[in-house]
């Protein structure tokens, strides 16, 4: 299903329609390396998108090559990692990543062929990946059409301006008003996303 046949659906919602019109043709950049996309995303945790962009660049800098491979983050010493800005914590969620990968206990390849919820319930076997995680992989790697990431903040903001809402919805909430937006929840994140300023270098 291309993205216009999704566009032309959302626009149903006259609300998303304004929404759509403003921002334009959805364009969402997918990180074909499966670990590069599952360690940037551990990285942007918790952190705004230009903490994480300083970070993720200091990170990449280490490294000879454009982008590590698991072996090589893994024989790297955790204080050279450190230095990039990166804590004890995601460097040892990180590590725990790379390790399952190149022990083939984590098969990217295997588990990208399978259904939105088996991969968020492997994915999340990994230490410091949780639901969040798994599903701003399944969006941002996999190009998945329908993930709806009810715990996101922005996505929460998105729906309340969109919407006029005195507070943030809680996740029930966002589960029945996004209903009508099957089987492209995950195009209508990323405009919810993209209406919101702080968000509009997201890819």
């Amino acid at each position: 299903m291309s993205h216009k046949e999704a566009t032309k659906f959302l626009k149903k919602d006259p609300k998303l329609a304004e929404i759509i019109k403003q921002v334009g043709d959805y364009n969402v950049k997918i990180t074909k390396n499966r670990y590069q996309s599952l360690v940037e995303t551990i990285i942007a945790q918790q952190l705004s998108g230009s903490a994480a962009e300083s970070i993720l660049k200091k990170f990449k800098k280490l490294f000879k090559s454009k982008f590590p491979k698991p072996f090589e983050v893994i024989k790297t010493p955790d204080s050279k990692i450190r230095s990039a800005g990166l804590s004890k914590m995601k460097i040892m969620y990180i590590k725990d990543l790379s390790k399952k990968i190149q022990s083939k206990q984590l098969n990217m390849r295997k588990i990208s062929t399978k259904s939105d919820e088996y991969i968020i319930e492997h994915l999340t076997d990994v230490k410091g990946i949780g639901r969040w995680t798994a599903e701003m992989f399944l969006i941002f790697s996999l190009g998945r059409l329908d993930v709806l990431p009810v715990g996101d903040l922005g996505l929460k903001k998105g729906i309340q301006l969109m919407y006029s809402l005195k507070e943030l919805p809680n996740e029930n909430e966002i589960e029945q008003m996004a209903e009508s937006w099957r089987p492209y929840r995950t195009v209508a994140t990323w405009y919810l996303w993209k209406s919101l300023q702080k968000f509009d270098t997201i890819g």
